[in-house]
């Protein structure tokens, strides 16, 4: 099939939504026609097409996205099988969603005054009101369409604020494209090395573009009560460097930022195991990500993280009931640095978890969704 994959920024740096879109396409670029379009684009990948879109607004970010959806629709209007979106368009037979329905975040549990201010806080947004229309259309089953969820706790939300979807629905979380064990101490000192870490010590890995979101203000209050050996390596936007910087304080030796890396072989070599209390993910691939590296991982609970639903607390993780619970933080992570035969049995573990969850079985989940959108689209009256 000829199918047009629809992503703003198509770069693996980009963040969880980006990463899983590509991991699709490569799966996918030998048996289809993919053609990618894309606004911000670092990715080469053999059989694929790539399609700039232009950005005449950068600002405000609402109507970028009004420009995004309706170029792209006029662009793969025809000539295509089917339309792919990773974004929030009107269009595409094939919508996956990554984040919160917007709605939910702005109307759920409100009732009465708290309600109908808030519609007037809608109502006076232009912003707010693109976004919403934006997302009634892409929600909307005209026409024939698939809604993609990347988790089962996404699923509940999503139904709230859009309960005529339900039939509609598939769930296809991501993947990883291989599992390994953990890195030996020579691979270790020389990840390190190559990103300018401390040889020596307990490496606390963190990963996030949204730093706060992602928990990282409780994870630099943990580090005082940590062993004064163990650091943390923190990898995403450059750009809320300073902020963290200065919260660190007097600990700021103890806190690396990495920035954005395009590849996170190192990052995760590096490491003795990964922390991610964040306070919203609809999956966190991080986290299976570095259970494919044999991390042990400390992960807030599927209240706030939704991969912790497939998750089992001290089987293969550690589970934490609150992610701004600094203390709760600290211990699971001393437990970690104080008990080598925990972190080898939650290394395993984790391997064994992330051997059931592979790109390659993603992406013929994925493509038999495209295979009965095809058919329902040719039979349209």
């Amino acid at each position: 099939m000829k199918i047009a994959i629809l992503n703003r920024q198509f770069s693996a740096a980009g963040g969880g939504a980006e990463r899983y879109s590509i991991a699709l396409v490569e799966q996918l670029a030998a048996r289809h026609e993919l053609h990618v379009f894309a606004q911000h684009m670092e990715h080469q990948w053999p059989g694929v097409t790539y399609h700039r879109v232009s950005q005449p607004f950068r600002r405000p970010r609402w109507l970028n996205q009004l420009w995004f959806a309706t170029a792209t629709w006029w662009a793969t209007r025809r000539g295509f099988d089917l339309v792919h979106s990773h974004e929030n368009t009107w269009h595409g037979q094939v919508q996956t969603v990554h984040v919160l329905p917007v709605k939910y975040n702005l109307f759920h549990g409100r009732m009465g005054w708290a309600r109908i201010l808030r519609w007037v806080k809608v109502l006076s947004s232009p912003r707010l009101l693109a976004y919403l229309w934006l997302e009634r259309r892409r929600f909307s089953l005209v026409r024939p369409r698939a809604i993609v969820l990347t988790s089962q706790s996404l699923v509940t939300q999503t139904l709230t604020a859009y309960p005529g979807c339900q039939h509609a629905i598939e769930i296809i979380t991501p993947g990883v494209c291989f599992v390994r064990a953990a890195s030996t101490f020579d691979e270790k000192c020389a990840a390190r090395q190559s990103l300018g870490l401390p040889l020596a010590g307990r490496c606390v890995l963190f990963v996030g573009n949204d730093y706060r979101k992602k928990g990282l203000p409780a994870l630099i209050a943990a580090l005082p009560r940590l062993g004064p050996d163990c650091y943390l390596a923190v990898v995403g936007n450059a750009s809320h460097v300073p902020a963290f910087k200065a919260q660190a304080g007097a600990l700021a030796d103890r806190v690396h930022f990495l920035g954005s890396l395009k590849n996170m072989e190192d990052a995760y070599a590096a490491a003795d195991c990964l922390a991610h209390p964040t306070l919203e993910d609809t999956f966190a691939m991080v986290v299976l990500e570095a259970m494919a590296h044999g991390l042990p991982v400390v992960v807030s609970c599927e209240k706030y993280c939704g991969i912790a639903g497939l998750l089992t607390h001290e089987a293969n993780a550690l589970l934490l009931d609150d992610p701004t619970d600094v203390s709760a933080l600290a211990d699971a992570l001393t437990r970690l640095a104080n008990d080598p035969w925990l972190c080898q049995r939650l290394a395993l573990a984790a391997n064994d978890f992330a051997a059931q969850h592979l790109w390659r079985e993603a992406a013929q989940k994925q493509e038999s969704v495209y295979m009965v959108l095809a058919q329902q689209t040719r039979h349209e009256p």
